[in-house]
């Protein structure tokens, strides 16, 4: 016997049924079972299945009675968050617990998620972010959202209203361009320095650039990913070599040290702008 539903790619939004909703698919309580052991259904809690694919996060939520939210639901989608290792659940006031949450779990609270999908919706998950994490990593979040066109406008006036009115200021600070969360990291601390930052700026002879500071300076934020190989690295530095021949200065710093090592990066950029500074 075969049942009408149909899990063979990902979805959106992971779906938690009950029995009854899978015998009205065509289920019965043989063919349930024996998927649960087969691993084809996940058993999370008592009257509550989800499909055998489901990602690890996702099942953990769901068998503590909640939907992955916030940074955790972000990270599944791919969206940028810096710190994504705590499980991130929200859970419905009047359900409260049904298990017990792991002490380094971030449990939020809330009454509007939709008691039969396993995630929380993007607007949601990004209301959450803004208060899990610091203003610079909630616009990199914001940005990588925006960027990937998860939201559009209209979302992200939703996702504000969400989040208490002193947050407002960080609607001013988003930029949809940028293409990777260190991008839009050092574009924030640039700013901080009173710099003037463009962001992926194209330059005649040079090719598009990350961010382009005060007319002169090329900052490219890399990644191990996509700078790691030396045919990559030679292109790096004949790009770098055209950008000098117009007297443009570039500055590449990695990625690991724009999120846990910004002081450094921020010493860096003042020392290239006093140098300037002082030939003048």
């Amino acid at each position: 016997m075969t049942t009408t539903t149909d899990w063979a790619e990902t979805p959106v939004a992971w779906p938690v049924l009950t029995r009854a909703e899978l015998y009205a698919q065509g289920w019965t309580w043989r063919l349930i079972d024996d998927a649960v052991r087969v691993g084809r259904l996940h058993r999370a809690r008592r009257d509550a299945y989800l499909p055998g694919g489901v990602d690890q996060r996702t099942r953990a939520a769901a068998e503590v009675g909640g939907q992955l939210a916030c940074l955790s639901e972000l990270a599944r989608r791919g969206v940028f968050v810096l710190d994504g290792h705590r499980l991130h659940v929200v859970l419905h006031p009047r359900r409260g617990r049904r298990r017990n949450v792991h002490d380094d779990a971030r449990v939020h609270w809330s009454g509007t998620g939709a008691r039969n999908l396993a995630n929380a919706s993007v607007v949601e998950s990004l209301a959450q972010s803004i208060r899990c994490q610091g203003p610079v990593e909630a616009i990199a979040t914001l940005d990588s959202a925006l960027h990937m066109r998860l939201i559009e406008e209209p979302e992200l006036v939703e996702v504000f209203e969400r989040v208490p009115p002193r947050y407002g200021v960080l609607l001013d600070m988003l930029d949809a361009t940028a293409e990777a969360g260190s991008e839009s990291i050092m574009r924030i601390l640039l700013r901080k320095l009173g710099c003037r930052v463009q962001c992926q700026v194209r330059i005649v002879g040079v090719g598009r650039v990350d961010l382009l500071v005060d007319g002169w300076l090329i900052i490219e934020c890399d990644s191990r990913e996509h700078h790691s190989s030396w045919a990559q690295q030679k292109e790096d530095r004949r790009r770098d070599q055209a950008a000098a021949a117009l007297g443009f200065v570039t500055y590449r710093p990695i990625a690991e040290d724009i999120f846990w090592h910004r002081e450094q990066v921020v010493a860096a950029v003042r020392g290239l702008l006093g140098s300037v500074a002082a030939v003048r």
